[in-house]
């Protein structure tokens, strides 16, 4: 049977309707005083999600190269925080031997090795998705050969991405705590089913975006007429309470995914067995 992307969705409503108080709390304390606090201390952040009508790519470019060189050990701080956040509401989410908040953020805490461990692997696969499909082909074909490379290198990133996006519920569901393990279980439990998970990952893109906007165009325009200093933390609320309620969701949604295709990879081995 292949992944079903209405039962997903409605899985992951159920999910997070049974634990949106817990959810929302952790969201708030990992995720929403985090970012709020680093929107206002850091202003580069404030300037590149509201970017000013003379502001260009290339402009914004620089500015973020400047903001992570000077602030690189906060978004570090930030990740490490996120990732706890993440792993805790994942572990909440766990069907057997349901677990308290104590012991969701006990995993978290545990379980933040192995997921940044995770993470430097995907990393590094990427980075030598780039070297091999863009460095290579651009020094030996020249710009036309790189420019090839650089689309094949996008589909293969997304195939990457697609195919270890369950890593973090491998580790705070499953309680998997090797990073090279954690990787080759999402890879297995998402065979033959990577294109409708990419559907589903682009749709729910998509309507996250609509969303987002849609908020900051209306918290825009209530705070037009706020001083700078107001509009500016105004926004910066706005923007983490929208991505703290985006992570509540994304967890229910990869919680939901999970559980799914590991039934449905437990109802293809029984078959085979057979």
């Amino acid at each position: 049977m292949k992944f079903d992307l209405d039962k997903a969705w409605r899985d992951a409503m159920s999910l997070l309707k049974a634990n949106l108080g817990l959810l929302v709390t952790i969201a708030g304390v990992f995720y929403f005083l985090p970012y709020a606090a680093a929107t206002s201390f850091i202003p580069e952040m404030s300037q590149l999600a509201n970017p000013g009508a003379g502001m260009n790519a290339d402009a914004m470019m620089a500015v973020m190269q400047s903001m992570v060189a000077k602030y690189w050990w906060l978004f570090l701080a930030l990740m490490i925080v996120g990732g706890i956040g993440n792993l805790a509401m994942l572990a909440l989410m766990r069907q057997r031997a349901k677990p308290t908040v104590a012991e969701a953020l006990e995993t978290g805490v545990k379980s933040i090795a192995t997921y940044l461990g995770a993470q430097v692997i995907q990393a590094g696969l990427i980075v030598l998705v780039i070297f091999f499909l863009v460095g290579l082909p651009g020094v030996v074909g020249g710009r036309a050969l790189a420019a090839l490379g650089m689309v094949l290198a996008f589909v293969v990133t997304l195939y990457i991405i697609i195919k270890l996006t369950l890593v973090s519920p491998v580790i705070a569901m499953d309680g998997e705590m090797n990073p090279v393990a954690a990787i080759r279980k999402s890879w297995t439990l998402t065979k033959g089913n990577s294109l409708r998970l990419f559907l589903f990952f682009a749709l729910l893109v998509i309507a996250f975006l609509v969303i987002s906007s849609v908020v900051s165009l209306v918290a825009t325009l209530l705070l037009a007429f706020a001083s700078a200093e107001i509009a500016s933390f105004g926004m910066a609320v706005v923007e983490a309470a929208t991505n703290a309620i985006a992570v509540v969701v994304g967890a229910c949604i990869l919680a939901a995914i999970h559980a799914q295709l590991a039934r449905l990879h437990s109802r293809d081995e029984i078959t085979i067995e057979i």
